[in-house]
């Protein structure tokens, strides 16, 4: 071989890796439409069942009955446009910004815990903001920190994930320290998000199935002692949790109000409902009936068979979430998808679980259904993450 050919060679090597970089920069093929769909249709019923939800209360606080709405709607706008622009982007470039995003976190985290900076609403301190204009929870932040930034280390790992110095005992610290975090404020449902979430990323990652067995025993002996009183953390809750209907006239008129109007809500949809706008129950009766308990009023309006058609969604979307992770062009992006998607379904699970008392009040709320522009800003920004892998992966 000469050198001129030697040097033709070495030049379409050199062409052909320029193209094949151009082309992941650029991503290899559309997003995913099912998984698209599915995110703009959950968010489009979400923000009708909003505007359900909301109106009596936004008409008594004589702001006008679409304030709710238009607000929310506003936040949904800015996220679609987040989550196209984000799925646009080659999710290689994400790795750097995990352990920023996570470092921001932590310090939102201590900076919400320092007197007359955070805002105390209901007896929980877990919101920053400015005035009425924009508040939200860095909660929410910690959430993509951790999925970001475990994405990233676990991907990189590989085999040494199956020791305990490398696989176990860096991501239980920065768990740790953030459930630390979190309880003080207190917050125990975005606390149980988060460790179900790093724990997910943590056995996808590949971690020895004796860790999982120790971690699921440490997660049921939590539990145990969470509802039999051992952890003296809102005991009140545990006490309606166990009868929604007792006759204590001083638990009712506190703890256990909210959770007896949802069960009345959810009983008075019946199979078809009582129809969409025509929920009682938001009539000032069952509180925070746009937010953490909007499922309720979904049952009371739509019944049974509606309420089961919007679970059949994000049950379609969680499972394209997880198709997408299993097609995915390398660990790290499959762990982007895992991570994402297992937050979705552990969020629907959990907010579900509390509004038809098969667990006590946390305190979650909907995604793309609770009012909070801001978590919807985040939450499609995250599906513009999965949506960034779906452009990868290999053509069949």
């Amino acid at each position: 071989m000469t050198r001129e050919e030697r040097e033709l060679r070495r030049q379409e090597r050199e062409r052909r890796r320029l193209v094949e970089n151009a082309a992941r920069e650029a991503g290899r093929g559309p997003l995913d439409v099912p998984f698209l769909l599915l995110t703009l249709l959950l968010t489009g019923v979400g923000l009708i069942m909003l505007f359900s939800a909301s109106f009596p209360m936004a008409y008594y606080e004589g702001v006008g009955p679409a304030y709710y709405l238009i607000r929310q709607g506003i936040f949904a706008a800015i996220g679609v446009a987040l989550m196209l622009a984000i799925g646009r982007i080659n999710y290689e470039r994400y790795r750097v910004t995990g352990k920023y995003v996570l470092a921001i976190a932590v310090f939102l985290l201590l900076l919400v815990l320092v007197p007359g900076v955070g805002r105390t609403v209901n007896g929980a301190t877990r919101w920053l903001g400015f005035g009425e204009l924009f508040t939200f929870q860095p909660s929410e932040i910690a959430k993509i920190g951790v999925i970001l930034y475990f994405s990233d280390s676990i991907s990189k790992k590989k085999e040494k994930m199956r020791t305990f110095q490398y696989g176990i005992l860096p991501y239980a610290v920065i768990l740790g320290a953030i459930a630390v975090l979190m309880y003080f404020e207190p917050h125990l449902s975005g606390t149980v998000l988060i460790l179900g979430i790093g724990a997910v990323l943590m056995f996808a990652g590949g971690i020895e199935w004796k860790w999982v067995v120790a971690g699921m025993g440490v997660a049921a002996a939590g539990i145990w002692a969470y509802l039999t009183g051992k952890i003296a953390y809102n005991a009140k809750r545990i006490t309606i949790w166990r009868d929604p209907l007792t006759n204590d006239q001083e638990l009712m008129r506190d703890a256990g109000y909210q959770m007896r109007q949802s069960l009345l809500a959810i009983g008075s949809g019946g199979l078809l409902g009582v129809g969409l706008g025509k929920s009682r129950q938001k009539f000032m009766y069952l509180p925070e009936r746009h937010n953490d308990f909007i499922f309720a009023i979904i049952c009371e309006e739509l019944g049974l068979i509606g309420a089961t058609l919007i679970m059949a969604l994000f049950a379609l979307l969680i499972i394209r979430g997880y198709w997408i992770a299993l097609h995915a062009r390398d660990r790290f992006g499959a762990l982007l998808a895992v991570g994402v998607t297992t937050q979705v379904a552990l969020q629907v699970f959990l907010n579900i679980a509390v509004v038809t008392n098969l667990i006590p009040n946390t305190g979650i709320s909907l995604p793309f259904f609770s009012y909070g522009g801001t978590a919807l800003v985040i939450q499609l920004a995250e599906m513009g993450l999965v949506l960034s892998v779906s452009r990868q992966m290999p053509a069949n």
